[in-house]
């Protein structure tokens, strides 16, 4: 009844609402770092075609559109990010297949989303004409942001600013860029050679409590009609190896989290919730 509910409410928004044009009269531009994957690798030599999740990326997106900010897109590659097919389901707006098609309209019909500018421009530009950041989930930045060292310093920079930053489902994966190595850890959390925990000196998110995909919900897509195969490691296990304190509820439950500038949600259940709460932040930092 809850998704039901929420899902006729999200239906009434999107098709009340058009993607936003630039403007200069806005509460201020939110960087969105996006993934340029579109294939994740499994165990055992499978392959996963992933992408962003529908809901996670247009739902905190129209939010922060609807609040005044300017969204501005951004990538590894500056190409157009892909959509996991598999996040193109009413059961993540609710059962509500009007407010699926609204979201999915939404998306195609985002000129930003066509032309995303580069993670390396970001950092060239610096980051300080953006109050803050989001990052959207679906598998894909499990193959390229938790590992991209652009993506790093950006994320430093609004660490040590304080600017609100705002990560959903797989999403706060991307933290382990701002390790010293990135490379190695992961590295060894697919090998399980138990080093990863020597390669974290210096992470600025130790001791965070964040939330992300958990365990439970990605084992319970490693099955024949999710992902195929089994992940090379948990995210769960990799946050807390890396020294955040990982927080956790019941499978499919919005769960978000809020730990100084850091806001993360669960899963896609999550996002209305996170969208809120990423607003609040941007907000609440704007008075400061």
């Amino acid at each position: 009844m809850f998704f039901r509910r929420l899902g006729g409410a999200l239906a009434l928004a999107l098709t009340m609402v058009t993607p936003m044009t630039a403007s200069a009269q806005t509460k201020g531009k939110v960087l969105v770092v996006m993934s340029s994957a579109n294939s994740l690798d499994l165990k055992d030599g499978k392959t996963y075609k992933t992408g962003y999740y529908l809901n996670e990326f247009v739902v905190p997106y129209r939010k922060l559109v609807e609040a005044g900010y300017e969204p501005v897109i951004a990538n590894p590659n500056g190409d157009l990010p892909v959509m996991d097919a598999n996040s193109n389901n009413a059961m993540f707006f609710g059962g509500d297949d009007t407010a699926r098609a609204a979201a999915l309209k939404y998306a195609e019909n985002l000129q930003a989303l066509k032309h995303p500018k580069t993670l390396a421009s970001v950092v060239a530009d610096g980051t300080n004409g953006y109050v803050g950041l989001f990052i959207p989930g679906g598998h894909a930045p499990m193959v390229d942001l938790l590992k991209d060292k652009n993506l790093g310093k950006i994320l430093t920079s609004f660490h040590e600013s304080g600017r609100p930053t705002g990560i959903i489902c797989h999403g706060p994966i991307v933290l382990l860029s701002a390790l010293p190595d990135p490379d190695a850890f992961i590295a060894s959390m697919i090998a399980g050679d138990g080093k990863a925990s020597s390669l974290t000196k210096g992470w600025p998110y130790a001791g965070y409590r964040v939330t992300i995909f958990s365990t439970g919900e990605e084992q319970a897509l490693e099955g024949p009609n999710g992902l195929g195969g089994n992940v090379q490691f948990y995210p769960v296990n990799a946050l807390a190896e890396a020294g955040a304190r990982v927080e956790s509820i019941a499978n499919w439950h919005p769960n978000v989290v809020i730990d100084r500038e850091l806001i993360t949600g669960q899963q896609p259940m999550s996002a209305p919730a996170f969208g809120d709460a990423l607003v609040a932040k941007l907000k609440q930092h704007a008075q400061r």
